[in-house]
C-alpha cells in the first residue's frame, strides 16, 4: 500500500486514540472518584467509513478512577 495510505490511516487513528482518552479521562473527573472508584464501564467505538460498507464494532472493559 501507498506511503499516503499508511501516513493517513496512521494519523488518524492516532486522532481516535488520543481525542477519546482525553474525552474518558474528562467524563471520568466530571463524574468524580466517589461516583468511578471500583466501577467498571463498558466502552464502545463504532468506526464507520463513508464510500466503503464498513463498520467495525468494539466493545472493552474501563475500569473506574480511584483518588488521584
Amino acid at each position: 500500500m501507498s506511503d499516503d495510505y499508511n501516513m493517513s490511516m496512521r494519523k488518524f487513528l492516532k486522532q481516535v486514540g488520543v481525542t477519546s482518552q482525553q474525552a474518558i479521562d474528562d467524563a471520568m473527573r466530571a463524574a468524580g472518584s466517589e461516583a468511578t472508584a471500583g466501577k467498571s464501564f463498558t466502552a464502545t467505538m463504532v468506526l464507520k467509513v463513508d464510500g466503503l460498507d464498513l463498520e467495525h464494532r468494539v466493545e472493552g472493559t474501563i475500569h473506574g478512577r480511584g483518588d488521584d
